[in-house]
């Protein structure tokens, strides 16, 4: 319904829901406290992307962990080098960006609950791979919170859970590369997505680490400006 036609009570309910939820998720994301738990969803996303384009693009995928100091690691079998490799690095750090984009244009559409479903089968396809116990761990938590949302919540409550989880993964996303690129002037992280992609495809990492501060930038504007646009 169109914000002009909707009663002031509707009104102000809309904007508590989009308003509160983006504050829970920035919460989530910026307090160090909660990050350090919080930051496991978007290194499952991460991992995810990886593990994805290496099937896509016709690698073996070999298996994914997830460590509990939120790093992770996918690794796939296939050519050394080539536009498959390339594809499969450089999805890790634009996934969580990407996927949170996607959960907006859902919401934006009425179609949480396929959000949600999308979101158990994704978790699904990555339980098989997983190769370590924490991984596990996170991957069950995670998608038990999806299934018990998607067939025990109340709709409003569906509502809440998705816009904080598209709110997440947008905010989520762009942290990480701030994050990553810290890392890079430490030099704690020689062998980096963005130091792998340089060493495939000549373009210095800074270059690498600036794109994906790009996509997720834009992923955060685009997916904020569709949550927002519901009232």
């Amino acid at each position: 319904m169109p914000s002009d036609l909707m009663p002031d009570s509707l009104l102000t309910h809309e904007v508590l829901i989009t308003w509160g939820t983006a504050l829970a998720a920035f919460l989530a994301v910026a307090v160090h406290g909660f990050w350090r738990v919080t930051r496991n969803v978007i290194t499952i996303a991460h991992e995810g992307g990886h593990a994805l384009f290496a099937v896509l693009t016709g690698r073996r995928l070999s298996g994914i962990k997830l460590h509990s100091d939120t790093s992770g690691l996918t690794v796939s079998r296939g050519k050394p080098r080539g536009p498959g490799m390339v594809l499969t690095a450089l999805a890790g750090y634009v996934a969580p960006s990407l996927l949170g984009f996607g959960a907006a244009v859902l919401i934006t559409t009425e179609q949480i609950q396929v959000m949600l479903w999308i979101s158990i089968v994704f978790l699904a396809a990555m339980l098989v791979m997983i190769r370590n116990v924490f991984g596990v761990l996170s991957v069950v938590v995670t998608g038990g919170a999806f299934l018990f949302v998607s067939f025990y919540a109340s709709a409003e409550v569906r509502d809440v859970a998705a816009y904080v989880f598209a709110w997440f993964l947008l905010l989520g996303g762009v942290r990480p590369v701030w994050e990553l690129q810290v890392k890079r002037w430490r030099r704690q992280a020689p062998r980096s997505d963005a130091d792998q992609l340089a060493w495939l495809t000549g373009v210095p990492a800074l270059g690498w680490v600036f794109f994906f501060g790009v996509v997720s930038a834009a992923a955060l504007v685009g997916g904020g400006a569709l949550l927002l646009g519901r009232w």
